[in-house]
Parts: structure tokens; sequence; C-alpha cells
């Protein structure tokens, strides 16, 4: 056939890489087409795709303090811990720059004094490696869960250079298991947890580093993070390739004995440049979860961007005055000043790993569920865009189902009952191909008859084919048969691409706990232009993920939210005074 070279892709069965002879291809020229043509004649081949070069962003972005700001230390400090970093951790407790700030923190130290730090969970860095010689980082570091896809090899040390372009892994990796009371930097959200890091932004990137990448060690680690994803340029329309969505799905139908890992994923900075993360492709998935961004203040981010798939939100750094996320740097250093929602994930991870450790029966979708029901509304109520669903859960665009509330969320954990197995239900648009203009708005109505199949919703995908000449000037929304209507897609003035939608996957959490019968409605606009502006919206399918029955935590009525769940009560201040206690898999905590 004219191959000089084949290797199986690590993580997949009966799946190769072929490199044609020289010979054969003496350069890429239409001779190239030759070869995919024997290809497709040969009937032992199922499959076959050219890997072409992916544009992968990290999820921060750099930070240059004015000379006129002085960042000072947290108005409040203890001794919880003894590491040096420790009191710029506010986003782990009540430490606050001024007395005026609200009191927001992720409830991470009642659990701690519950005797759960992570111990025991696995949690895998998909980034561009891990100094995992670092003081603070070492006693944490799984091998076993590490690989460099870059170089083929079991080593993920980032490559060094003068401007530490390769820390984003080491910093993520710091604030998910950085070592506890050793006197170096911060301590990590889940600190006896182990860290291994999968190293695939320090060269080329295609589906088959990626899909290697997510499917790596998926019978060991628990817990996937990644911070990084198509470009944040208000422009790209692109996910996850044939080989890295077969790994996501593997590694939820399979990984953790058949509970499945869990996919945590950065919203993206994208929100400067009007960009939505339904955009991404890795975001509008039900294999992972979204997680944005909140600042100090409790604020939307100026960088963060809003879309119906973010399912919760954890603290990083927003307005200058704002503090950032502390942890490890390269050449065993430390840092105050990881940013972006690239600190998001992996505080999520983090808090993640501690559930995980006091019930380790959770399946991935019981983590999701654990999310919606424990995520909190009051530390951002104050801003826009927050509605209730006809489940009763208050959803936002920009904050998904509110703060995660590592107490909350660990509480419930322990006394959880197991989500039936997902159940999903397609249901197509009978009628096809609506002409669309400025100015004009479509309406596809599709009809759902769900009792027998999704009692109780999950994720709702839209798969929309649309054809238009400046991708960028449309809008889309979603109406459940409830009434619940969410924006799936903004207008993003730099997207002047022709190519429109092609079967492209939206996908919204908002309608989460919602009964599917009835009609929904996906609303197309153009309400930007120009005026000559003219398409066909082709085709529309719903994909209604759910439980075939109501899940055992919904049976009992609607979610009752704690708006002041962050302010330690009588009961907690003699608790936390008191020795650590455990009893069995029940926290010890009121």
């Amino acid at each position: 056939m004219g191959i000089s070279e084949t290797s199986g892709v690590k993580g997949f069965q009966d799946t190769y890489i072929f490199v044609p002879s020289p010979l054969i291809l003496p350069s890429f020229t239409k001779r190239g087409i030759e070869f995919t043509k024997r290809l497709n004649r040969d009937e032992r081949v199922l499959w076959y795709e050219t890997q072409k070069p992916k544009v992968r962003q990290k999820r921060d972005y750099g930070f240059k303090t004015p000379h006129r700001f002085h960042k000072g230390r947290p108005f409040t400090l203890d001794n919880t811990f003894n590491d040096e970093l420790w009191p710029h951790q506010w986003y782990m407790r009540d430490t606050r720059l001024y007395p005026s700030l609200p009191k927001l923190d992720l409830n991470v130290l009642p659990v701690y004094k519950a005797g759960i730090t992570g111990k025991g969970v696995r949690i895998s860095i998909l980034d561009d490696g891990i100094e995992y010689t670092h003081d603070d980082i070492s006693d944490n570091y799984d091998s076993e869960i590490s690989y460099d896809c870059n170089e083929e090899d079991y080593d993920p040390l980032p490559r060094y250079d003068s401007k530490k372009r390769n820390s984003h892994g080491t910093r993520c990796a710091g604030e998910v298991a950085m070592v506890a009371n050793n006197n170096k930097c911060g301590i990590g959200i889940a600190f006896n947890a182990k860290v291994g890091g999968v190293k695939l932004l320090d060269g080329v990137v295609n589906d088959r580093i990626e899909g290697t990448a997510l499917g790596f060690a998926h019978h060991l680690v628990d817990i996937y993070s990644a911070s990084w994803g198509p470009n944040d340029d208000g422009k790209t329309v692109d996910g996850p390739g044939t080989l890295a969505q077969e790994a996501l799905k593997r590694g939820t139908d399979e990984g953790r004995g058949g509970k499945g890992c869990v996919y945590v994923w950065a919203s993206g900075n994208g929100g400067d440049r009007g960009d939505n993360c339904n955009c991404d492709g890795y975001l509008a998935s039900p294999y992972t979860i979204t997680i944005g961004s909140a600042s100090q203040r409790g604020e939307f981010p100026w960088y963060g961007e809003p879309c119906a798939s973010i399912l919760a939100v954890t603290y990083s750094s927003g307005a200058y005055k704002d503090q950032m996320i502390a942890t490890t740097d390269l050449y065993n250093q430390c840092t105050i000043k990881h940013t972006g929602t690239s600190a998001s994930a992996p505080l999520a991870a983090g808090i993640i790993a501690l559930a995980l450790e006091a019930n380790p029966s959770l399946s991935w979708r019981d983590v999701q569920h654990l999310i919606v029901w424990s995520s909190e509304v009051s530390p951002v109520a104050d801003n826009p865009g927050w509605q209730k669903n006809a489940a009763g859960l208050w959803f936002n665009t920009r904050f998904g189902y509110g703060l995660m509330n590592a107490f909350g969320l660990v509480n419930l954990a322990t006394n959880w009952t197991t989500v039936s197995p997902k159940a999903v239900l397609i249901v197509p648009s009978a009628t096809k191909n609506f002409k669309i203009g400025y100015g004009n708005t479509v309406e596809v109505q599709l009809i759902s008859k769900a009792q027998r199949v999704v009692a109780s919703l999950e994720h709702v995908e839209v798969v929309a084919h649309v054809t238009y000449p400046k991708r960028g000037a449309l809008e889309m929304f979603l109406t459940s048969p409830a009434g619940t209507r969410v924006q799936i897609l903004n207008a993003r003035e730099y997207d002047t691409s022709s190519k429109g939608f092609q079967n492209w996957t939206f996908m919204s959490v908002a309608t989460w706990g919602e009964r599917p019968d009835g009609p929904w409605t996906v609303t197309v606009q153009d309400q930007v232009g120009p005026t000559t502006n003219e398409g066909f919206v082709e085709s529309i399918t719903l994909k209604l993920h759910g439980t075939p029955e109501i899940p055992v935590h919904m049976q009992n009525g609607e979610r009752i939210y704690d708006h002041n769940y962050n302010r330690l009560r009588k009961s907690f201040e003699n608790l936390l005074n008191k020795e650590d206690e455990r009893n069995g898999n029940t926290l010890s905590l009121i």
C-alpha cells in the first residue's frame, strides 16, 4: 500500500497510524488523495482520517500588576496551615482583603475537619506537563497515571524556557494537590489526593493525541481536569474529533470500574471577544462538566464566556484589584497569580475528589447531579440572568447552578442514592429547510413523547445544520415544554465565517430535572445583519438525556436554597473546636 511506518494508537484497539512512504508520496500534493482512495477501497478499513494539527489554547491569561497597585496581605489570617501562601488562599475560607467584601469561599474547612482530604482519589491534569519534582507536588505525584503524548514517553516534565511558557499544568496540579503543612506554597483543595500529568500541549496537537490523553489510564484515573480548548477568539467553532469523542465515551462507560471517569473542563476566556462556550465542542458534551469562574467579589469576570452548558463555577481572578489563585510554579517556585477559567476547573476537580473519597460509589452522573443540587446561588446572586426552571432550580448562563460548595456537596454525597442508568431520546424536526435572513426569526417546534423513555431531564443536545453567509450574526434559543427559555448561542461579532453550523451540537443543562414531554421550540434569529444575509435552517434534532424515573433526591419536592449557607452557625463553631470525627461513611457535621 506504500506505507513506510505503522504503529498502534495508544488506548485504542485495532486503531493504527499509517505514514505513507515518501517514495509513494514525496510531498503533500494531489497524490495524497490516491493514498486515501486506497484506504477507502480496502474492506479491512472501517474508518480513517488524515490527522491535521488543531489549535489549542490554555485558559489562563497574562497579568501585569499596575505600578500604583500594591498587592496587600489578606485582612483576616489564621494558623490552620503553616504553608507560606495559605494567607493568600482567600477562596478556601473567610479571608477578605477588605472587611466590606461579602463573605465568600468554597466551604472546604468543615470537610477537612471531618477528616476528608481527597485520600485515595487519583486526578490527571491534561496540559503542558507537570513539574513533579516540585517540593509541594512530589509527595502526591502519581507516575502510573502520567504520560507525555508529545514525546511518547512516561515523563511529563515540562519543557523549560525563560518565560515559563509551560507552567500552566504545574499551576493547575498545585491547585488540586499541593501538600499541606510543609511550609511550601499553599495547600491543594484535595491535599491528600494523588495527581498525575498527561502532557499534550507542548507540540503538535491532533485528534490522535487528544484521544490518547483523554483515555490514558482510564482504568486508574478518577478525575481528569482540562483547562484548555479551541481558540477563545469569538470566531472559532471546533471540538473533539472522532478519537477524542470515543475516549470521552469510553472513559465514562468503563472508567472507575464502570462508574465512569469524571471529566472537568474550563469554560473559556473569550468573554472580551463576545465568545460563547457552546462553540467549543468539549464544553457542549454531556460527558464533561463545564466549570466557569466567579471573581473574589462574586462577579462575572471580564473574560468569562456565558453559555447554557456551564454547570457551576468556582473562584478565579477578576478585576485587577481582586486577588488571584495561589499555587505552584516552575523552578520549584510559588505564585499567587494563576488566572482565568484555567484556575477554576482544578478547584472543581479538587472538590469532586473530596466527594469521591467520602463516597467512592458515585457515578460520573451522580457527580453532576450533586453539583446541581448543592451549588449555591447566594454568593453570586447579585448578577443578572438568574431564572428558576420548572424543576425549581435556579440557573444562569454565566454561573450555571451557582458556586460550588464543598461541604454541601460532600455532605450530600455521603448519603446518596445512585441515579438510574442514562436514557436518551432523539427527537428530529418534522419540517426542514426553514428560510432565514436579517430581521427574521425561525421557530422550529419539536414534539417529545418521552414519558416511557426519559422522566427527568439532565442534558439537552441541540444538533443544528444551518447554512448562513455570516455565522456570527446568528442567535439561538431553546424553550422547554414547561416554558424555560435559555439562550444557547449569542451573536459573535468577530465570527464572519460563511460555513454556518454543519450538524453542530449545542448543549443546555438549564432544564435539569424538568419533565421532557411536549413541544420544544428552537428559535434562530439574525438581529445583526448585514441586511443581505440569507440562509436556511436545514434541520434541527434534539437529544434528550435523563433518567427513566425521577431520581430519589428529587422525589420529595423542590430543592431548598439556604441563602446563608456559608455563615458558620454555632453548631459549626462548636464542631470546629472539637477533634475530627468521622462515623462510617457519614460526615458527623450538621
